[in-house]
């Protein structure tokens, strides 16, 4: 399953909605249609491993296709102008580097374990730096499998050793993040990588507590019996087990490599006004806050990241979340704080016939880029995924390179 399975989920609790808004006229710190130099911009891309989205294409090609393929997208990155890539390492409790921690994911060889021949994260580090492209390395902490079978995991996997860390929900495997030597060990083994390469980001993406499943229980109730205690609700205890999470692999991070960043990409709704009065706008199925126990507003507010980057995957005028809205919102949250504020595009519903009429049109996202020009605080964006950025189903992401990328731009630092 994509990374962006979530989006199903999401999206079927909104209300329908449309419309758009003419677009604007400068970038910010962009180029103009007059071909201003850009100053420093984020223009990035997310290459995600998982279930093949991006890349490898498909299991099994050689280290030489692997290789090639990668570089194909780093390619792509240059010739679209953009300045960063984020590639998905960690994408289920495994690794594209050779880990001393977890097993070598299978969407390399189709073998969970097997050793590719070669080292798809060093490789892209350096393959990007000479291209001068930003490497940010893309983990997801908590999720193991996207199935519920801990038989078929390889039998030195971390999950099988201590069977007592997993909880099965949804289908799926989880490490429970109640847990204080879970919390640990997916930290050292994030860190493993920030200490074997110079990458230029650490990147979280919008799983932290699963997506909400109907029916179903989270069953981390031995977890919160034993270290519970201190909070009111289960829900507190939860946000405090994400927030220990960020904080601490943000030390561990700063203490290993102090230039390398530390971003985090949400799901883009953190609260419902009619919810919370801080919060947005918007009449979202999902909320962070709510149901992914991930409080985003106040690693904003407290300095604990040093950029994010909201998914914000609705189009403008989009009813029950209207990326109009989103953006000022967003940009209020970041105003002030240490915090810089990208934004999460989704490129890969422009010319898609199943979403709704807005992403029919090319000049959809380049109206996002011109609506957040408005916004000071919004310093570039992110879109979803490399596969799109390469096809470019309706001409969207060359519209955007048209209307604002004339010039290159070094990513924010």
């Amino acid at each position: 399953m994509s990374r962006r399975a979530f989006a199903v989920t999401a999206l079927s609790a909104l209300v329908a909605g449309g419309g758009a808004v003419a677009a604007g006229a400068a970038t910010a710190e962009g180029t103009d249609k007059g071909g201003r130099r850009a100053a420093r911009q984020m223009r990035g891309m997310w290459v995600a491993t998982v279930a093949n989205r991006d890349w490898p294409s498909k299991q099994r090609l050689t280290a030489d296709e692997q290789c090639a393929e990668l570089i194909a997208h780093l390619d792509t990155a240059v010739e679209r102008r953009l300045n960063t890539v984020i590639l998905q390492v960690r994408p289920t409790a495994d690794a594209l580097w050779p880990s001393p921690y977890e097993p070598w994911s299978q969407v390399l060889t189709g073998t969970q374990g097997e050793d590719p021949g070669w080292d798809p994260l060093g490789t892209a580090v350096e393959e990007a730096h000479d291209r001068g492209l930003e490497l940010h390395a893309w983990f997801n902490p908590y999720r193991i499998a996207n199935h519920a079978d801990l038989t078929k995991l390889i039998d030195s996997h971390p999950a099988r050793e201590n069977p007592d860390w997993v909880v099965t929900y949804g289908g799926k495997l989880y490490y429970n993040p109640g847990l204080p030597d879970v919390r640990a060990f997916v930290q050292q083994a994030m860190l493993d990588a920030v200490e074997k390469y110079p990458v230029d980001a650490v990147h979280f993406d919008d799983y932290f507590y699963p997506y909400p499943v109907a029916g179903q229980t989270f069953d981390d109730s031995d977890a919160y019996d034993r270290y519970g205690g201190d909070f009111a609700t289960r829900a507190d205890w939860r946000r405090d087990n994400i927030d220990r999470l960020v904080q601490e692999m943000a030390d561990g991070i700063r203490r290993i490599r102090p230039s390398t960043q530390f971003g985090i990409s949400p799901f883009g709704v953190w609260r419902n006004v009619a919810t919370d009065p801080l919060g947005s706008d918007t009449r979202a199925g999902v909320q962070t806050y709510d149901d992914l126990y991930a409080d985003t507003r106040m690693w904003v507010r407290e300095g604990w990241i040093d950029y994010i980057c909201p998914q914000l995957y609705w189009n403008i005028g989009f009813a029950a979340a209207d990326y109009a809205k989103l953006v000022p919102w967003w940009a209020e949250v970041t105003r002030g704080s240490r915090t810089k504020l990208y934004l999460g595009e989704a490129l890969y519903k422009a010319g898609d016939p199943a979403q709704p009429a807005a992403w029919q049109e090319v000049a959809e996202l380049s109206r996002h880029l011109s609506l957040a020009e408005e916004h000071p605080e919004a310093r570039g964006h992110v879109f979803f995924a490399a596969k799109d950025v390469a096809t470019d189903r309706n001409g969207a992401m060359a519209r955007v390179v048209a209307d604002h990328y004339a010039r290159p731009a070094k990513p924010p630092r």
